[in-house]
């Protein structure tokens, strides 16, 4: 199974999957660890919504990616799970990281980032991609929150299943906390000064 953070600094490869659940923080994390690494950094939410909500078929999904993760020779970190694609990239990682912080966390940390991006009106990912709004956040089926409150229990349970799937050569790191994730950020800074 994983190896939680409390283990030695992981040894990262350079074709690092990032999952964990809404509002979990892993975009900034991927961001951060291809920022510290040298690594492109492939979000999987923006090609999913490119230009609004689902607007990417899970073919030309597919074909995105595989073109993104071929493209990037030095190495990717690849934000996301998506299991309908998830062959495309688990094919290629060298390692995952699981941020599987507390519910209440991420909850907590969806709603503040729901509540502005539907106060400012901002693009989520590019300059024609979907928008958060009052009434797709608080009163709407497809609501993110109403999806991490449906889902949470469930969620974890797949990923488990779906960690138990992957090969041996492929190491897990799982990070419970924001203080966990900081720390290997932290530990790799030295590393790149040398």
């Amino acid at each position: 199974m994983a190896q939680t953070a409390n283990n030695p600094t992981p040894v990262l490869g350079r074709r690092i999957v990032g999952w964990g659940a809404t509002g979990s923080g892993k975009t900034t994390f991927a961001r951060n660890l291809g920022d510290l690494l040298g690594l492109e950094v492939i979000e999987l939410d923006a090609i999913r919504h490119a230009r609004s909500w689902d607007s990417t078929d899970w073919d030309d999904f597919r074909d995105q990616l595989t073109t993104l993760l071929s493209n990037s020779a030095n190495g990717w970190v690849c934000d996301g799970s998506y299991s309908q694609i998830s062959a495309t990239y688990l094919s290629r990682a060298d390692t995952l990281i699981w941020l599987h912080l507390p519910w209440r966390v991420s909850f907590w940390r969806l709603l503040k980032r729901t509540i502005r991006r539907a106060r400012t009106g901002e693009f989520l990912y590019t300059k024609a991609g979907p928008r958060e709004s009052w009434r797709l956040s608080f009163a709407s089926k497809r609501s993110i929150l109403w999806w991490s409150i449906s889902h949470h229990r469930t969620g974890i349970k797949t990923v488990r299943e779906r960690l138990s799937n992957l090969p041996e050569s492929v190491p897990v790191y799982e990070f419970r906390s924001a203080r966990e994730m900081n720390a290997l950020l932290k530990e790799l800074r030295p590393e790149l000064s040398r």
